[in-house]
């Protein structure tokens, strides 16, 4: 089946080629549609009074909440908080749980793999608490060298890293990880925003204790996000924001808060983003993830083939990857190859992919990378190929 045909976007960009689906996904008809249907007939503000736009849009928000708790494994609703995105929901992790069990002498554990949204918070936290922040490091594939779990010790209260790095596309050994932190009581913590919807993704079977992940990366709209928590961890939580619908009862000196997951969700919630989420995760499950994860392997496959065959580009990372393969065109600045690139219609990213501290590592400041999706094809591959000649030609001959 041609799936690039339930995304509308490619009817009125036709000779577009997208290949920057780890930024953003497209989203497909059946989201855009029950969005306007949303705004257009049950549009209300969830929680608060009985009217009937109200329930409708509180009955919207917690299927939405449940379909998420399904789609990844947890084991209770009230184990899903949403937030704006994986980003917020690091923040969550960091300033209403970290920030107040970090002490002098202990450390944190990250990949150096991480996106910026999985150190800085920790980063500034370590600082603030004279803690210490250690880094796993990885060889060019990636992979964690060997004896880097050896930094997760008796003193370490959080352990964290991708599921597969947005830099190099690199799928991490999560067991042999999370195992060496169950040993040392550490926290572990998954950041699943190029993982889940691109294949099978179960906190239980994984064995993580949190997890994150953003809805606009796997075909629902910008603006909301996803926190796994177990339950007994996240019960624990401090309210990270206050206001509206985060509380039990305020008196004029003091406040009392509501339950999970209410408590960390102040304010009016992003009803038409559950929803888009839910639709999303209707639409993966219609085709099934095992599919998915199937059809992306595959071409992302051909594209590492493909691009390895080119003596003018040098690929990095091996096959063995998530739906990303990182390259430069030798000598070319990425951002002028991304530029060559567009106007011949093919659209990847270039630049660092929030994620320097890999590529000052890797001694690769900039990378060119293709992220492929359910709707991306083998000709959408070739034609990257064939645009990439063109940069050769404009920069060799």
């Amino acid at each position: 089946m041609l799936y690039k045909e339930d995304f509308p976007i490619f009817k009125h960009h036709k000779n577009l080629v997208y290949l920057d689906n780890a930024a953003t996904s497209q989203k497909p008809q059946m989201v855009i549609e029950g969005l306007k249907k949303y705004y257009e007939e049950e549009n209300g503000s969830p929680h608060r009074g009985a009217h009937i736009l109200s329930v409708a849009s509180t009955t919207i928000y917690d299927k939405g909440r449940k379909t998420v708790q399904e789609f990844i494994g947890a084991e209770k609703t009230n184990e899903i908080v949403f937030t704006r995105n994986a980003t917020e929901a690091l923040n969550v992790i960091a300033y209403a749980y970290i920030d107040h069990h970090l002490k002098s002498g202990q450390n944190i554990v990250l990949s150096i793999t991480n996106h910026h949204s999985n150190i800085i918070p920790f980063q500034r936290l370590c600082k603030k608490h004279h803690a210490e922040l250690r880094y796993m490091y990885c060889d060019e594939a990636g992979h964690l060298l060997d004896g880097e779990l050896n930094k997760i010790d008796e003193n370490t209260l959080l352990v964290s890293l991708p599921m597969v790095s947005n830099g190099i596309g690199v799928i991490h050994d999560i067991k042999s990880v999370f195992d060496k932190a169950d040993s040392v009581g550490a926290l572990k913590l998954l950041d699943g925003a190029q993982s889940v919807g691109h294949m099978p993704v179960d906190v239980k079977a994984l064995n993580t204790d949190l997890m994150v992940f953003s809805g606009h990366k796997m075909f629902a709209p910008q603006g909301i996000g996803v926190l796994y928590g177990r339950y007994d961890l996240l019960n624990s939580f401090e309210p990270f924001l206050s206001g509206g619908d985060m509380i039990e009862y305020v008196e004029e000196q003091e406040t009392t808060y509501a339950a999970l997951p209410e408590r960390l969700e102040a304010g009016t919630q992003n009803v038409s983003g559950v929803l888009g989420l839910k639709l999303a995760i209707d639409y993966i499950n219609s085709i099934g993830l095992d599919e998915i994860h199937k059809l992306e392997k595959e071409i992302t496959s051909y594209a590492y083939k493909k691009l390895s065959s080119l003596d003018f580009v040098d690929v990095y990372g091996k096959e063995k990857r998530g739906a990303l393969v990182t390259f430069n065109v030798k000598d070319v600045h990425p951002h002028d190859v991304a530029s060559i690139l567009d106007n011949s219609g093919v659209a990847i990213r270039a630049g660092h992919h929030c994620c320097q501290p890999l590529m000052k590592y890797l001694k690769h400041p900039s990378t060119c990378r293709a992220s492929f999706g359910l709707f991306n094809t083998k000709e959408d591959v070739d034609a990257l190929v064939k645009a990439l000649y063109e940069v050769k030609e404009v920069f060799y001959e």
